[in-house]
């Protein structure tokens, strides 16, 4: 009985068969088992539309379909049917390393069974099954790799470095009644872009994370007109207007009000005027004695300052109307009648009123 041979070329000697040669013939397939399980071939399929047949030589390693990775390579000029024989039942890693925007379809050499195609823009790698499930019409089966540093999980998610699209937890973990919980994007360019969006609707936050090696910054915006809390502080919605500050109530809620700190010193007065809380003045009295009328119903801490501007309050006296408040705890004006006298009121009850920080 003579030596038989299997669909990929493996020779299964006969009992009595190859006196003599059995150990050449044992390396010989165990450099073809070598080659099957992780070989690797380049086959030029350049040229215009054709069919390129690989082929199972038995008992030898240069078949071209006796293979575990195999790169098509070379210019095509048309579309590309490349073929296996019927019986062939493997896998294989295959990479499309042509030039010209063809297809390459991988299939077997005859019958109706499916196929698989690179599509005319696709150089990339695909993962294929030869199943040689039927005498007839076998089929190829793919076993999707993606797009590069793309991973598909049972054919619903996609994992890639650019998008995250839709991941959600499942019952077994946490109910979302069906809600999609983020979309996850990353931006490579030059300064690197993380951003985590809620895709249901509602007031959810968008979280940006963006920066590179020296610059780190987060944004995070709420999804409507919702506000942000963060570590028990709760950010206004909106932003304020120039020049305002956050305050807290106390009680972690944030917003913004008008900054009163410091004083905002005003022109030069010559002539009698009201004062405003939180404003200084620069009196110049050398056309004549005035008064400076102070804020009625004032607020504690409300401070109103004054400076003799040209020297002249020893000739020309600075009257301090005292408006409804008390001034020193009098309810008297204030004459300031010191060359160069500079001070600052500043109220404290309905008992004392408007006190010197200087005397």
């Amino acid at each position: 009985m003579a030596s038989t041979y299997t669909p990929l070329g493996i020779e299964k000697m006969a009992t009595g068969e190859n006196s003599g040669t059995w150990g050449d013939k044992t390396n010989n397939n165990l450099d073809l088992i070598e080659q099957l399980t992780g070989g690797f071939k380049q086959v030029s399929i350049a040229g215009g539309a054709q069919t390129t047949a690989l082929t199972v030589v038995d008992g030898n390693t240069t078949g071209t379909a006796q293979a575990r990775m195999i790169e098509f390579t070379g210019t095509i000029t048309g579309n590309q049917i490349v073929t296996i024989p019927l019986d062939v039942e493997t896998f294989y890693f295959l990479r499309n390393s042509t030039t010209g925007s063809f297809t390459v379809e991988f299939k077997y050499v005859s019958g109706s069974g499916t196929s698989s195609t690179f599509a005319t823009d696709d150089k990339g790698d695909k993962l294929l099954f030869a199943a040689a499930d039927d005498g007839t019409n076998p089929n190829i089966k793919e076993i999707s790799l993606g797009e590069p540093n793309e991973v598909t999980l049972n054919g619903v998610e996609t994992l890639t470095n650019k998008t995250l699209t839709s991941p959600k937890i499942g019952t077994n973990i946490l109910d979302t009644n069906g809600a999609e919980l983020l979309n996850v994007t990353a931006t490579a360019s030059a300064v690197n872009e993380l951003t985590l969006a809620n895709a249901a609707t509602g007031n959810k936050p968008t979280i940006t994370a963006s920066g590179d090696d020296t610059n780190i910054g987060v944004s995070i915006q709420p999804k409507g007109s919702g506000t942000v809390t963060i570590d028990a502080l709760t950010f206004p919605a909106a932003d304020g207007t120039a020049d305002q500050i956050l305050t807290t109530d106390g009680s972690g809620n944030l917003s913004f009000v008008d900054n009163s700190g410091g004083t905002d010193w005003q022109a030069v007065k010559t002539t009698g005027f009201t004062a405003v809380a939180g404003e200084g003045y620069f009196i110049n009295t050398t056309g004549g004695a005035f008064t400076m009328t102070l804020p009625s119903s004032p607020t504690i801490g409300d401070e109103v300052a004054f400076i003799d501007y040209a020297g002249t309050f020893d000739t020309n006296n600075l009257t301090i109307g005292r408006n409804s408040e008390n001034i020193q705890g009098s309810a008297a004006d204030l004459t300031v009648n010191v060359e160069r006298a500079a001070n600052t009121l500043v109220y404290t009850d309905g008992t004392q009123g408007w006190l010197l920080k200087v005397k």
